[in-house]
């Protein structure tokens, strides 16, 4: 279950919360605050959700970057995470376990990341030319036989 800070009277306060209002949330900067089988509660960021097929099943996929230390995970380092639906319809995610399948995400994750780097910097680009100011007038002067002319060169 996905936990959500709020303020309480100058106080904080963690609230339960559905984990795909959190993860569709695209103004969402929070942390995300999830709860181990254990109650210990661990705080991540999210860097994507991935949709992703898997043996003709669409699934929804999620990276999270630890913000608190966990063993095995270092700090530079994201986990997959499955979205799935408990015994009562609520919506989880728990921790890709399947290798081959965290690989392709986080590859399929690489290859949106590269794709809208490509289209930042065609989209910059596009904003240069058409906000460019025509280029100012070129003249080029000469001199022949003790005259001086100018010619404007486009």
């Amino acid at each position: 279950m996905a936990e959500k800070k709020v303020e309480n009277n100058n106080k904080e306060d963690l609230r339960p919360v559905d984990i795909l209002d959190v993860l569709l949330d695209q103004d969402n900067k929070d942390p995300i605050v999830l709860v181990d089988e254990a109650g210990k509660q661990l705080t991540f960021e999210q860097v994507a959700v991935i949709p992703y097929e898997v043996r003709k099943e669409k699934r929804l996929y999620c990276v999270l970057k630890p913000l608190d230390k966990i063993e095995g995970i270092g700090d530079d380092e994201a986990i997959v995470f499955v979205v799935d639906q408990d015994k009562d319809g609520n919506s989880i995610i728990k921790v890709e376990e399947d290798e081959e399948i965290a690989i392709a995400v986080f590859d399929k994750y690489y290859d949106l990341l590269e794709e809208a780097q490509k289209q930042e910097k065609a989209q910059k680009a596009q904003k240069k030319t058409t906000t460019a100011k025509p280029a100012p007038k070129k003249t080029a002067t000469s001199k022949v036989a003790g005259k001086t002319t100018k010619t404007d060169k486009k």
